[in-house]
């Protein structure tokens, strides 16, 4: 009880600063909600609009007695406030007879001709490139930026629930957000503060980090990675911004036009430039749009200020409000700068009103501009480390100066709040829960250990039965220097342990140099890829598949020791040297064969492969991001090209290695973002073997039995259905995000993605390899006359996290056993 009078009691007295609060709903005479209403508190330009359900908050530090509201065909409504917090207010607006006219041309659908708000939006299309930085030939400023994750709806329901039993001392830190109105716990704070530095004439830019600092999670890499890829820079003078892998049209666009209907509102001084205020609104329903207003500045045409909500149709899981503010300062008459970006996210399991969820909040305050100052070429190739200890660890001095916007009382709590946390047993165990879920692994924090993963506990396959499988790695922090890691597995069926064990350490940090090695004895299926495995760790999903189509016996027993080095010396451009030996047999000989002809052999037939291989690769990965500085990273996105090129040599008689040959290989990976159409995954394989290889070294059209959906494998055709030395393929997935489905009645509701693939793959076998390769009890089969293809069509988003594909295959329809038809489906949580 005594918390709870507390509680109330700083609500109380948060409320009795000198602060506006409004909140409720705007209706019509027949008590219907208006969506995108105008709100204003009068004399100001602080504003908001209703939702699409009517629904407004609104919050000042400032005191103002009056508030205004106005839709275009209605009357405007001034209404006094009584109090400095108004909640639940419902404001009906007339609608204006001597308006009529007016109604026809602004209400619903705009008219893009003669409409004033559009032809001021022209003439900011044609002088965005002379605003802000852009405008000069180098630039530099400060930024510091701070990320905010907080518990909201917080009530008393929820702070004498079991699960609060014990921490309701947590509840002493309550707000009340100024976006929503709701009340929110402070859980997770991160500070950044940097100078960015830019050359418009080289097109170079970059950014040194002078200052870190975390509370909360900042522990645990999955989460932190997890806030830095939901964060990302964006442009609002762009066509499209993306937020969490989806692409929102930007109201500032020439795209903007067919998206959004633009009023143009009202016009006023706002420090002291003439500006005007246009509100806008999507045309249609469920896409991936935003509502709000902007000013536009006179003369210059730049953005003063924009407020962007997403609207509540928009097809976007896991988020029930995304709200953005960006403020823009005066440099000159005809220059404006970036001063502030404040972004808050509602992340929650549903869009109802009352629904409890979690905030994410970033602010980014930019200052100190200074321009034209040039510096050298090699200035900006040179980069200080953003993983210096000293970043992580600066006083209170160097963040009182740092910080362009100071915390607040709440924000300065966290670190005593969460260091209090941290101590209770409770805690730690909804920590270690969602820590579990999140990684994978149980971590034994008294011995410097991570039990798991856990997902791999469980699996099956045809030659081992019922398979259980258990792991330990070391793990003293997210930025070990050096790792071990190790498993064991037993197959009820054949009766066999497996095991494998990992090492691998980081020698410098600066140019990524990391040795590593290990060695693995396991029942692999190996139909699954074109790259023959170097992983001691990694196992296909294929090679345990609790269900499949069709047997999945064509599995190989593999005992593969590997030794590596890799090192990056200029970022995302990584070289690899190493090598390996392998020997393979069939886990089941009878159904499946890897025999192969030797004549050194007493019977002429051998069935094990002895093979040493030195392995060469370079992998690009332009706009890759990274967290972390240890043997391990932990990449903050995967929408990035990836580039490899491969090069293998077979060594025979080294260690008894079988065979001389070599081996080419090439792969491409890009996702295209296509803004409002979706986004396209496109990847192409090349490779080629030169010499003679039995059936276990050949390369292997990746077929897929299993019932998941594996994205570069062709899931209409069997393991080793196709063999060959010389090979292509290539795949297309198309995701339109809804783009379709958000045009057909009824279905538009259920917020469903489509999904269309299209995959090929054209190969050659030689004689001298099918030779080889006679004793084997499978045929040799290679796509050389025709291209193999296949095309699907799936639904995504069934229930926010299933997608089902309908497979179909091009061709070869007269093979045995040929499935010219099947379903694959597969499971996340994606926004």
């Amino acid at each position: 009880m005594q918390k709870i009078l507390s509680y109330l009691f700083f609500i109380c007295f948060i409320t009795a600063y000198a602060q506006t609060k409004v909140g409720g709903m705007v209706v019509d005479e027949f008590g219907e909600g208006i969506p995108f209403a105008n709100i204003l508190f009068k004399d100001s330009s602080e504003g908001t609009i209703t939702n699409d359900n009517g629904r407004f908050y609104l919050e000042s530090d400032n005191t103002f007695e009056i508030l205004v509201v106005s839709y275009v065909g209605y009357d405007t409504k001034e209404i006094v406030l009584p109090k400095k917090v108004n909640y639940n207010m419902e404001i009906v607006l007339v609608e204006a007879a001597q308006q009529l006219n007016e109604v026809v041309v602004y209400t619903g659908k705009q008219s893009k001709k003669n409409n004033p708000a559009i032809e001021i939006l022209k003439k900011v299309w044609a002088k965005k490139r002379e605003n802000g930085v852009y405008k000069y030939n180098s630039y530099e400023y400060d930024k510091y930026e701070k990320v905010e994750f907080d518990l909201n709806t917080i009530d008393s329901s929820l702070i004498k629930s079991k699960m609060f039993r014990g921490l309701e001392f947590m509840f002493d830190d309550l707000d009340t957000s100024r976006i929503t109105g709701k009340t929110y716990l402070p859980m997770f704070l991160n500070e950044v503060f940097s100078k960015v530095y830019g050359d418009n004439k080289q097109n170079l830019k970059k950014e040194d980090v002078l200052g870190n600092k975390s509370s909360g999670f900042a522990g645990n890499q999955a989460i932190t990675a997890f806030v830095e890829d939901l964060y990302s820079d964006y442009d609002i003078y762009n066509n499209y911004l993306k937020f969490y892998d989806k692409s929102f049209t930007s109201p500032i666009s020439k795209t903007g036009v067919d998206t959004y209907n633009y009023v143009l509102a009202d016009s006023t001084f706002i420090d002291n430039k003439w500006c005007y205020n246009i509100i806008y609104y999507p045309r249609r329903k469920n896409e991936l749009t935003f509502k709000g207003d902007f000013w536009i500045a006179d003369t210059s045409f730049a953005v003063k200020k924009i407020n962007m909500e997403v609207t509540k149709s928009a097809n976007i899981n896991w988020v029930k409000d995304i709200y953005i503010e960006q403020d823009f300062d005066v440099v000159s008459d005809s220059v404006f700068l970036l001063k502030r970006d404040y972004m808050l996210t509602d992340f929650a399991f549903s869009k109802k009103e009352d629904s409890r969820g979690v905030y994410g909040k970033r602010t980014t305050v930019y200052d100190h501009y200074n321009f034209n100052l040039d510096r050298p070429e090699a200035f900006y190739k040179s980069e200080n480390d953003p993983y210096d200890p000293r970043v992580f660890d600066r006083d209170s001095v160097f963040w009182k100066n740092a910080r362009l916007e100071q915390l607040n009382d709440d924000e300065e709590g966290i670190f005593q709040l969460l260091d209090t946390l941290k101590t209770v047993p409770k805690f730690r165990t909804y920590y270690d829960v969602v820590s579990i879920l999140g990684s994978g692994y149980i971590e034994i924090d008294k011995w410097n250990v991570d039990i798991g993963d856990v997902y791999s506990t469980f699996g099956f396959n045809d030659a081992e039965g019922i398979r259980v499988r258990g792991g330990a790695r070391t793990y003293f922090g997210q930025n070990d220097s050096w790792r071990v890691e190790a498993y064991t597995a037993y197959g009820f069926e054949d009766k066999k342990f497996k095991y494998g064990i990992s090492g691998k350490v980081l020698l410098d940090r600066k140019n990524r140099i990391i040795l590593s090695g290990g060695n693995r004895r396991d029942i692999e299926q190996l139909g699954l890829s074109l790259t023959s495995t170097t992983d001691v760790l990694g196992r296909s999903i294929a090679s345990s598949s609790l269900v499949s189509v069709g047997s999945n016996n064509r599995l190989t027993n593999i005992n593969l020791s590997v030794l590596n080095l890799e090192i990056e010396p200029v970022k995302n451009l990584r070289f690899n040297v190493g090598t390996s030996f392998r020997t393979l047999s069939s886990a089941l000989p009878e159904a499946f064969s890897l025999a192969y002809v030797d004549p050194s052999s007493e019977t002429g037939i051998s069935s094990e492969i002895k093979q040493f291989d030195i392995n060469t690769s370079i992998i690009f990965t332009p706009g890759r991001r990274t967290i972390g500085y240890g043997v391990e990273r932990s990449d903050i996105d995967d929408d990035i090209s990836t580039i490899v090129l491969n090069y293998t040599k077979g060594s025979k008689g080294f260690l008894e290695s079988d065979f001389d040959y070599e081996r080419l290989q090439f792969s491409y990976t890009q996702p295209w973002q296509l803004g409002g159409f979706g986004r396209l995954l496109t990847s192409v394989e090349l490779g080629k073997t030169f010499g003679e290889v039995p059936l276990g070294l050949l390369s292997v059209i990746p077929g897929n039995q299993t019932l998941f959906t594996i994205y570069n494998t062709f899931p209409n055709l069997d393991f080793y259905e196709f063999v060959t030395d010389t090979y292509a393929t290539v795949h297309l997935e198309h995701n339109f995000n809804g783009r379709i489905f958000s045009r057909i009645p009824v279905i538009r509701n259920w917020n469903l993605r489509e999904i269309v693939g299209v995959r090929a793959a054209w190969g050659s076998i030689s004689d001298e390899n099918i030779a080889l390769s006679s004793p084997t009890n499978i045929p040799l089969i290679a796509p050389n006359n025709t291209p193999y293809w296949e095309y699907s069509f799936g639904v995504g988003n069934i229930f926010k996290i299933f997608r089902l594909d309908f497979n179909f295959r091009g061709n070869y329809l007269d093979a045995p056993n040929a499935r010219s038809f099947g379903i694959t489906g597969s499971f996340g949580f994606n926004f």
